[in-house]
């Protein structure tokens, strides 16, 4: 059994995500509109929770298409808050197509929003050494840089913790533990 970080230990879904997907680096507009939607969701809640609904949220913002998501109208968001595949928090789904179009606007300014999101980092992915869970924090100067300028561009749900997880999740930091067996592997990525 390979070690993993400690938050992904025990969970089969938890697992398959950090072994696959987290910390990944990904440069995909669409990919990073889900990352970013689903990390504003999951405020307040566990991702295991989230991972449980992305089915579901997928389906009910079109893939996460930000031109399609965009286009929502306001009877559109009065159902999805009926959905059951996803959390029925009013909020949080219209900050998803509102999120959408800002997405679109920063993507028209910059080239794409990925170009955007890697500026933070200089383009390169943030290779960290933690060692315990502990050493690893809830949020940090660059992901507090990145809340603000997304809320000034209208984002929303996008607080200094939701952008610091979300920069884990995306790659723009390699955050696994220095004894998880995805840390070197990921470290090699994105350069």
């Amino acid at each position: 059994m390979p070690e993993r970080c400690q938050w992904a230990a025990g969970e089969p879904l938890l697992a398959a995500y950090h072994d696959a997907e987290w910390g990944v680096p990904s440069r995909d507009d669409r990919h990073l509109f889900e990352l970013l939607s689903l990390e504003g969701a999951q405020a307040g809640l566990s991702w295991l929770t989230i991972l449980r609904k992305r089915a579901g949220y997928r389906r009910a913002f079109a893939g996460f298409d930000p031109l399609r998501v965009a286009r929502f109208t306001a009877p559109r968001v009065d159902r999805l808050c009926g959905d059951p595949g996803i959390v029925r928090h009013r909020g949080k789904i219209e900050s998803v197509v509102e999120n959408a179009r800002a997405l679109l606007e920063v993507a028209a300014a910059h080239g794409s929003f990925a170009a955007y999101v890697w500026s933070f980092v200089g383009g390169r992915p943030r290779q960290n050494r933690w060692r315990i869970p502990g050493d690893v924090p809830a949020q940090d100067p660059v992901a507090t840089a990145l809340s603000r300028d997304l809320k000034r561009r209208g984002f929303r749900f996008v607080g200094p913790t939701t952008c610091y997880a979300f920069m884990q999740a995306v790659g723009l930091f390699n955050d696994h533990q220095v004894g998880c067996f995805r840390h070197r592997e990921v470290s090699s990525l994105g350069r």
